[in-house]
């Protein structure tokens, strides 16, 4: 015995494909209403109809409207009435989808996680670039401790020799023309202006992604949990992911190479740029890295269905098994 419900109906039907009754929803419905029905029925909820019908038959198994069981079932249809109010409400629907998608924290995260890669590949081409240029010009110039700065200090440089004596260097024999110099200053404007925005665009994730992953947040760092989050096709997804998926996510390309040619299997993916990672010994970094997606697939469940969120002490709990991990591979190489 069989179940069977749609925005306006609910029926029970027999094992011989005979409707023994139905219930019609009684109520007179207009198009919000219908809409609101109609997001329920999505939603897998039971609605009035087919609650009185489960009561009364008890037996009945809920089906989908789409089981091939219906399809020698004469189904309850609505009338042309129905049907008309039936299509504003799906105008209605669609037109609330088209907003729930605009303010979708995952597409959001997917965008400026996107412009921030594309971003940045501009900013690193263009700043090696600059560099370049400027080592050319003064070869003696130590620029390790001003890299970061060199653009802003490009730009306040009226000349090659202010360049020059900031550095504490002697400015070329041949010096460049004041076109040259003007274009290699206009040149530092644009990756002082990228470098800017980069960074506005990665407060804006910081910022999204501690509203939307709070938890995941709190143990992998706010950029690290949206470019998971990203990289996982949304927050939803990403809770349902097993650990060792979320420990390898961002380096499938070594994934399939290890399963079609044999090579190593990744240990880590976007996980490794994770300071408990990253600057642990070589050797310990897949146990580190198992862990911590661990913790981080917990963390990620934990947003996604809305429970308590982690913070400071769960990130020092971490912190204190990283240290134990790494307290244990170097006595063992005192041994």
């Amino acid at each position: 015995m069989k179940l069977w419900q749609d925005w306006q109906a609910a029926a029970v039907i027999d094992e011989n494909f005979e409707i023994l009754e139905v219930e019609y929803c009684k109520r007179s419905l207009n198009k919000e209403q219908v809409a609101k029905r109609l997001n329920l029925l999505s939603s897998g909820v039971l609605l009035e109809e087919a609650r009185h019908l489960q009561q009364r038959y008890p037996e009945a198994i809920l089906v989908d409207s789409g089981d091939e069981f219906l399809e020698n079932v004469e189904l309850p249809y609505p009338d042309d009435e129905r049907m008309k109010i039936l299509d504003e409400a799906a105008l209605i629907l669609s037109k609330q989808n088209v907003d729930d998608s605009a303010s979708d924290p995952d597409r959001r995260l997917e965008h400026l996680i996107r412009a921030s890669d594309e971003l940045r590949s501009s900013w690193v081409l263009l700043e090696a670039r600059l560099i370049e240029w400027v080592v050319l010009l003064l070869p003696r110039a130590r620029m390790e401790e001003d890299r970061n700065r060199l653009a802003k200090i490009i730009i306040s440089s009226e000349t090659i020799s202010d360049l020059a004596n900031h550095f504490n260097v002697t400015p070329p024999n041949i010096p460049p023309s004041e076109s040259e110099w003007q274009v290699i200053k206009k040149w530092a404007e644009s990756v002082a202006s990228l470098q800017s925005q980069l960074d506005r665009i990665e407060s804006a994730v910081r910022e999204l992604s501690l509203e939307h992953l709070p938890s995941l947040s709190a143990i992998a760092g706010p950029l690290i949990a949206a470019k998971l989050c990203v990289a996982a096709h949304g927050r939803m997804r990403l809770a349902r992911l097993p650990a060792g998926t979320v420990q390898i996510l961002g380096a499938e390309k070594a994934f399939f190479s290890h399963l079609k040619q044999g090579t190593k299997p990744p240990k880590h993916g976007l996980i490794y740029s994770h300071v408990f990672i990253s600057r642990s010994p070589k050797p310990v970094r897949g146990r580190i890295s198992r862990m911590l997606a661990a913790r981080m697939s917990l963390a990620a469940r934990i947003d996604a269905f809305n429970g308590t969120s982690w913070g400071d002490e769960e990130f020092r709990l971490i912190e204190e098994k990283v240290e134990k991990i790494r307290k244990q591979y170097f006595d063992s190489k005192k041994r």
